[in-house]
């Protein structure tokens, strides 16, 4: 059951011959109840510490989800405060 989705994007540069060509893939991060879960990662909810967020203007900003293996920046164009605040609802949760 998914409780929140935060859609980013991932930039692929790629040049062939002279030409740099740019491509813009749309992934999804899909909050359930017990994990976090990218197009090539999922983290247990156990195991994140915080979400964060930088927004740098006209549909730029970097989403930051703290975990046990690191931190993992997802580049996306509007901040879901949905999404963040049901992150920081489960965490808490989890707080003795």
């Amino acid at each position: 059951m998914t409780i929140a989705v935060q859609p980013y994007y991932k930039v692929e540069r790629i040049m062939t011959g002279e030409k740099l060509e740019i491509i813009k893939q749309r992934r999804l991060l899909c909050l359930c109840p017990t994990q976090i879960h990218s197009a090539y990662h999922r983290f247990f909810i156990e195991d994140v510490f915080d979400v964060s967020f930088k927004d740098y203007g006209q549909g730029h900003a970097v989403l930051y989800l703290h975990t046990k293996q690191g931190v993992y920046p997802y580049t996306i164009e509007a901040v879901d405060e949905m999404f963040v605040a049901e992150v920081k609802r489960l965490i808490a949760q989890l707080e003795p």
